[in-house]
This record gives C-alpha cells, structure tokens and sequence, in this order.
C-alpha cells in the first residue's frame, strides 16, 4: 500500500532533503568508527593542520573515507540499476544479482584482471560489457518468447549460475592472477584504493544523472507498449538504452565493490512500498536510500565484530536472501505489485 497518496513534486523534495541530511549523518558516524579507535575529531584535526601522516590522519584519510565513498557509489549505483532493469523486464522479482548481471559484470573483471592484472582502469568498462552481455540475454529471452514473470528469474538464476561457473574456471586456472579476490567473489569494499574508486565514478555519476533525466520514459513505458508507441517513443530502443544504462551501473559498482547481492532487489521494493511506481519520485529516493541501506550495513559489518571484520556481502546476503524468499511467496500468492 502506497503511504503518499500522490506523489507531488514538494513531498519528493522534501523526503529527498530529509534522507540526504540522514546520509549526512551516517556518513560522519561512519567515519568515526572502526576497530584501531582513531578519533574523528583527532583526525580532522590533524588534517586540517596539514599533519595527513599522523595514525589517525592517515586512517581517515586512506581507510574509512574511500570505504565511505565506495558504500555510496555502489549502493547508489546498484539500487539505480534495480530500478531500471525492473521497469524494462516489467518484473518486480529482476534485480542485478537476481538475473546475473552482477555474475556477468565479475566474470568479466576477473577475466581482465587473469590476462592484464595491471589495467584496473579498464575494469569499470570490462565489467559493463559483461552485464550488459547477461542483461541482454534475459531480455532477450522475455520479449521474443513471451517468458512469465518466474520465467524470466528462474532463467537469469540459471545464467548466474553459468557465469558462478565460469568464474570458478578463471580462479582454477589462473590461481596466481586470482590470488586474493575472495573478497571481490563475496563482495565488499576492504583494500579498495582511490584510484579503482575514481576510475568507476567517471561512469556511475553520469549514469546516475542520466537515470534521473530518464524517469519521464519510465513512466511512460508502464503504459504498455503501445500507448507508449503512441506517444511518440520508440520503445525497443529506449528498453535498449534502459538496459545499457542499467548494466553500466552495476558494472561499475561490481568493478570496486565485488558481487555485492540484493541492493537492486531490496531498495526499490523498499521505496516502491511509500511511493508507488511513480519514477519521478522511486529513482531518487532509491539512489539516496541505496546509499543508505550499504553505508549501515559496511558499518555494521566493519564493527560489529572487532576486531575482526565480516565482509559486507556476506551481511547482505543474510538479509536479502530470506527477503528474496518472501517476494517468491508473494508472487506465487499474486500479491507482488509493480
């Protein structure tokens, strides 16, 4: 049931202002916290005086800030890309990991990363040209055969499970190259640097702004098709472009992050459940409440076990897989609603 009974411009602004101030917030806790006890005052401090090779400086400024940075490009990049490939499949239960777009994105990163472990700047590329390859194949499966909703997810699993395969392929033969990306397969953002940061960026930030100037073709597109055709829009080139742009997110975000699962899958639903499919208003909120929804949970994950560390996906996968559950339930029981 939608809480806002309509989705004025005012009442997203004013929802967006107040989610940005809580992202604020919890930006700064986050970066207050974590197991070496380095204060975040101490640390401003020392920066601000320009002492950045102090303990503390150097934890803030090298540790916490790029994880900070990684857990909302990823988390709003992921739940974007949710967004989108939900609107193009027309199908509540697709998601990136759901339908193997992040499996695609990490084979192709870790093919790169096996033939040339030195470019990391081309990652961000590799991983888009593998979810777009995943994303096109489900696609392409539910427009030229008219596949069900089930049908669609149970044939991205299936895809996901080929690419998990390949993926062991890659670190069976090449165990040098793949030395150390178990966290990249589990997913989270440890030993991230600024480099691999910023060369996923340039691709994330635009595609995020992209997707926002975009909402307009969203709703259009739940008309159906041929209301859509009406209008003025090509539709199979427009669920085309939805789609690159989709995959593009997630590669960037699988590029730095690892297979990170059900941020694409979990946000949306969220929002969609107090705003409705409306996408002016479910495409910002869900970036801003993606953001969110990583940032607590890599915060929690870094410190709820000190001194040792859980890995993020890991968290996230105790939460959406009983998540994922229910939704099949739903669905089975026809009470999933776009």
């Amino acid at each position: 049931m939608r809480i806002w009974p309509t989705c004025s411009i005012r009442s997203v602004s004013k929802a967006l202002i107040l989610l940005l101030a809580l992202l604020a917030a919890l930006s700064i806790v986050s970066l207050g916290l974590g197991a070496s006890g380095a204060g975040l005052v101490e640390a401003f401090e020392d920066v601000l005086r320009g002492q950045t090779t102090t303990p503390a400086a150097r934890i803030l400024l090298y540790i916490r800030l790029p994880r900070v940075a990684c857990a909302l490009l990823a988390g709003s990049a992921l739940a974007a890309s949710g967004v989108l490939i939900q609107a193009v499949l027309e199908n509540p239960l697709a998601g990136p990991n759901v339908i193997g777009v992040n499996a695609g994105a990490g084979f192709s990163t870790l093919l790169l990363s096996c033939l040339f472990p030195t470019a990391f700047q081309f990652m961000p590329a590799a991983a888009f040209v593998g979810a777009l390859g995943a994303s096109l194949a489900v696609f392409l499966l539910a427009d030229r055969m008219g596949a069900s909703r089930m049908t669609v997810v149970l044939s991205g699993v299936a895809l996901s499970s080929i690419l998990s395969a390949g993926i062991d392929t890659l670190t069976t033969l090449f165990p040098e190259a793949t030395l150390g990306m178990s966290g990249f397969m589990i997913g989270g953002f440890a030993g991230t640097t600024p480099a691999r940061i910023w060369s996923a960026a340039v691709y994330i930030l635009p595609a995020l702004a992209l997707s926002l100037l975009l909402v307009r073709a969203l709703d259009v597109l739940q008309l159906g098709d041929e209301v859509a055709a009406s209008l003025g829009m090509r539709v199979r080139r427009m669920r085309f472009a939805l789609l690159a742009l989709s995959s593009l997110l997630a590669g960037a975000a699988v590029s730095f992050s690892g297979l990170l699962g059900f941020v694409g899958l979990i946000v949306p639903h969220a929002v969609r459940r107090f705003t409705g499919g409306e996408h002016r208003a479910l495409m910002p909120l869900s970036i801003v409440c993606g953001a969110i929804f990583v940032l607590v949970c890599d915060t929690a994950s870094r410190t709820l076990f000190q001194p040792y560390e859980l890995p993020v996906g890991i968290l996230m996968s105790f939460i959406g897989g009983p998540f994922f559950l229910v939704l099949l339930l739903k669905q089975k029981r026809g009470r999933v609603h776009d």
